[in-house]
């Protein structure tokens, strides 16, 4: 079904937009979650990079630590661009706002090639060409496209995840690498092509329309008083910046703690 009260009809309520709520906490709490796992991920994976720590009977598990992670990661990316559209909507015309997503889109796909190009310098051997900033940029961008619908969305996500399953059997052309098709001896450090990733977004749009209709909560959620929650909700807030800071830091901190082998 197809939601026609936004972003297509477009209104100039300002006075509306000002009363929309700014930030959600669960939603900041569940993204701040995500970071801790990133953050945990990453610090174990580098120290068996490394050749550090010999977790390698164990890593199977931390590989689906990270497959949970990139999952709350893209479902709450389209979770929350239905929030963000809708508010949008109520001050934009339709080109202010389709230029709104290519650009804030555009910016994260830019970060996602300087990750690129930093990883061709150091890691040749298993470079980042298509990783997840790669992808939210993408999903970012395409978003005026896809937002305007509800059960579509569930029904397309769950169709590139199913295909998903299949994807990695199939070889191709270094071209179709952001499709989920590559060679049989491409190697990367982070891989998160269209299939089936960007069905993870399509699935939190869903959910945005479903929880929070029109960018307002279908039903209070009180503030918990969680242990070292504002903690986790300011990483939540900020969790881009983390994801750009967090791999140096980690590096630094081993570094301090083991130093790193001498063939690096």
């Amino acid at each position: 079904m197809r939601d026609f009260s936004f972003p297509w009809t477009w209104r100039r309520n300002r006075e509306t937009a000002r009363n929309f709520p700014m930030r959600y906490w669960e939603i900041d709490f569940a993204r701040g979650v995500a970071v801790v796992m990133m953050v945990v991920f990453h610090f174990v994976f580098d120290l068996h990079y490394l050749g550090i720590e010999d977790n390698h009977a164990s890593f199977a598990c931390w590989r689906l630590l990270a497959v949970c992670t990139a999952t709350l990661f893209l479902f709450l990316v389209g979770l929350s661009l239905t929030i963000s559209s809708a508010r949008a909507a109520e001050i934009l015309d339709r080109r202010a706002y389709i230029l709104k997503f290519v650009r804030r889109g555009g910016g994260i796909f830019s970060l996602g090639l300087l990750i690129t190009l930093v990883t061709l310098i150091f890691v040749p051997s298993a470079p980042i060409l298509f990783g997840i900033l790669h992808l939210i940029g993408i999903a970012v961008m395409l978003a005026p496209l896809y937002l305007p619908y509800t059960w579509e969305n569930l029904a397309t996500g769950v169709a590139l995840i199913v295909a998903g399953v299949g994807m990695d059997r199939i070889s191709g052309p270094l071209s179709l690498l952001w499709l989920g098709i590559h060679p049989d001896s491409f190697a990367s450090l982070d891989y998160t092509p269209l299939v089936p990733w960007l069905g993870l977004v399509l699935l939190g749009v869903f959910a945005g329309k479903i929880l929070y209709p029109g960018g307002r909560r279908r039903v209070n959620v009180p503030a918990a008083p969680l242990p070292g929650g504002n903690g986790v909700c300011l990483l939540g807030r900020h969790s881009l910046f983390v994801y750009v800071i967090h791999q140096p830091l980690i590096l630094l901190v081993i570094s301090l703690a083991w130093g790193f082998p001498a063939s690096l």
